[in-house]
């Protein structure tokens, strides 16, 4: 059976991601075997995702994925570089293709990137780039430049190129099949053929009509969640950096070249989040690096354990189909059942976070023990999107 893999976010699932299975399925054949690899209550900017990750792979086996496997918290909150890798090394043991959407969807365009990423000619031109006081993104495409490489680097070509240098450093036998992405990616407000998950998302939250945007049989899953936003949960964030040590900052993740010390400083003396990022951030450090710094500080992640691998992988949702893409792979060990007990230090995190996730509810707090309630989801087929 043929299989082909997703890393998704599914923030939420919107029209854009169910054209993406049709795509797919036009392309391969309708048996098909769509797995996706899903980040699960936190998201790789830094927040936390608007709605719970079981509800999310429901709405996906819904709308047309086969298997939605979690990504671990430590490769959501993780660099595209991490991001990407993670989700390739979790679909290599499930598929033979990777499907991704891509500003510049050419195949030897991105690898051809890719290994130049991955060349002895680049670290140094990239830090020499950084030293010119770029921001990484910046110092990247600059290198490639002078490289004489006309790189993507939108926003989704950098995760792109991403994916393409993992499937090459892992030696991964995954051929890779790049989608147009059409639209903005960041847009506010919504296209109705090409929604950005950005702009559904502040429809949700601020109750205007998202309805249409969303593929109908996600629409009443999403229509009776509960919400979450990072706004929700500020207090909570701040009371974790108040009373953070030395030490606990200087374990934190991407907080290289004294980033750690400013972000410590900042914690102690603004009143907001708001001000606590816009006080430490610089042309030098991305947004989203601050926000995933800031996430990691808050759900206990140091810089050891964000690179140390998980020992295991959770299964959330699947279908018949699902089910025998997992049971060829069962021989791994590596794929474990929602809220199955693992007797391994990993499980004590999983169940902090998803205790912490519910601290960002944007009606009242949802009470602790989520992950030891969680189940698998079970659809019999999907429905038609």
């Amino acid at each position: 059976m043929k299989t082909v893999g997703i890393v998704a976010e599914y923030n939420p699932l919107h029209l854009g991601h169910s054209r993406q299975f049709g795509r797919i399925r036009r392309e391969f054949g309708g048996e098909t075997a769509i797995v996706c690899a899903m980040s699960g209550n936190f998201v790789q900017r830094g927040a936390p995702a608007i709605v719970d990750k079981t509800l999310r792979a429901k709405a996906a086996v819904l709308c047309g994925a086969d298997l939605v496997v979690e990504l671990p918290t430590t490769v959501s909150l993780s660099s595209a570089e991490g991001f990407a890798a993670g989700g390739v090394g979790i679909l290599s043991t499930l598929c033979d293709t990777l499907c991704f959407g891509a500003e510049t969807a050419d195949t030897e365009r991105l690898m051809g990137t890719a290994r130049a990423l991955l060349s002895d000619a680049f670290p140094p031109l990239l830090r020499e780039a950084l030293d010119w006081g770029l921001s990484f993104p910046a110092a990247r495409a600059a290198a490639l430049s002078r490289m004489g490489l006309d790189a993507p680097l939108l926003p989704n070509d950098i995760l792109a190129v991403e994916y393409c240098k993992a499937i090459v450093s892992q030696n991964s036998q995954m051929a890779i099949f790049p989608i147009h992405r059409e639209g903005s990616y960041h847009a506010e407000t919504a296209d109705g053929e090409n929604p950005s998950a950005t702009a559904v998302r502040r429809l949700m939250l601020e109750g205007g009509s998202w309805q249409a945007y969303v593929p109908e049989p996600a629409r009443d899953i999403f229509a009776s969640a509960q919400t979450h936003t990072l706004a929700a949960g500020e207090r909570a964030v701040l009371a974790q950096l108040r009373t953070m040590t030395e030490g606990e900052f200087e374990a934190l993740p991407y907080g290289g070249e004294g980033l750690w010390r400013k972000l410590m400083h900042a914690s102690r003396e603004c009143a907001s989040l708001e001000e606590i990022l816009t006080a430490v951030k610089s042309k030098r450090y991305t947004h989203t690096r601050l926000t995933r710094m800031v996430m990691c500080a808050y759900l206990g992640i140091t810089e050891e354990s964000l690179a140390a691998p998980a020992p295991y992988v959770r299964v959330l949702a699947f279908n018949e189909k699902g089910r025998a893409v997992l049971s060829a792979a069962k021989k791994t060990g590596v794929f474990r059942n929602a809220g199955e007990p693992v007797h391994h230090p990993y499980q004590a995190l999983e169940r902090r976070w998803g205790d912490l996730y519910g601290l960002f509810s944007t009606g009242a707090p949802e009470a602790p023990g989520s992950e030891k309630r969680r189940r698998v989801v079970y659809e019999m087929q999907n429905a038609e999107c």
